[in-house]
């Protein structure tokens, strides 16, 4: 069975562009709220907000890396992934790139960055093994300098700063590793069966794209990667379709 690729010319940079714009604005707004004068409902609700749309702008980057953001454009595609990653937690596009065509080519192996070592795989220890792999030294120390420069010379709250940029981001790798990485490729009792190794969750539309932008339609991902987040749950349907 094949998915049709729709003629999506300019759709992957218009989701692109709301996604960044959504992020963008959650995120100068929630730093700029007096958390004395407003309602204590107002933070874990922007919390979990930002939380969302960081996972939003991994994503992007993510489709940027299978060429769907802008298709026909493909420098501009790898700008937009570059930039994504950066806005993200400082990450470097190319070697998230260069492993996750080694994730794709060895699906749950040992070759594949993304999947436990052995020895770490309970939920929290392979999250860590996980979080590690692609988290440097440079990139916490250059988060550092970003802390210190919107603490001291913007003048962003530091309680501000801990509940809406830096926990969000934390939160948003670990909704990514659960739904994206854990579920869809932890061996199953009775082994992998399929070549992807990969298995999708059933959840609703609404519910898979609150969980992970249908990221947790992780076989047809893996059967169809040129297929972007969006499209993904009409993949789903399909494959569900045809039994």
């Amino acid at each position: 069975m094949d998915i049709p690729l729709p003629a999506y010319r300019w759709r992957g940079l218009i989701v692109a562009g709301i996604v960044i714009i959504a992020w963008i604005a959650a995120l100068v707004y929630s730093l700029s709220l007096d958390l004395g004068a407003v309602h204590w409902s107002v933070i874990p609700l922007f919390m979990l907000l930002n939380t969302f749309l960081y996972t939003g702008l991994f994503i992007t980057a993510h489709d940027a890396m299978h060429g769907t953001v802008a298709p026909k454009h493909p420098r501009l595609n790898r700008w937009i992934g570059r930039t994504v990653t950066m806005l993200y937690a400082l990450f470097s596009f190319d070697m998230l790139l260069r492993k996750h065509r080694e994730h794709h080519r060895y699906p749950a192996s040992g070759d594949d960055p993304d999947f436990h070592d052995g020895e770490h795989r309970g939920l929290l220890r392979w999250y860590l093994h996980f979080f590690f792999t692609y988290v440097t030294w440079k990139q916490i120390l250059g988060m550092a300098i970003i802390y210190n420069v919107l603490l001291h010379l913007v003048g962003v709250g530091n309680l501000n700063l801990i509940l809406f940029w830096a926990l969000p981001a934390i939160m948003s790798t670990f909704q990514l590793f659960y739904f994206g990485t854990y579920l869809p490729h932890r061996e199953p009792p009775e082994g992998y069966e399929e070549p992807h190794r990969a298995r999708s969750n059933d959840y609703s539309v609404a519910l898979s794209f609150l969980s992970c932008y249908h990221f947790g339609y992780h076989y047809e991902h893996h059967a169809w990667p040129y297929v972007p987040w969006w499209r993904l749950s009409a993949a789903r349907r399909a494959v569900k379709n045809e039994g």
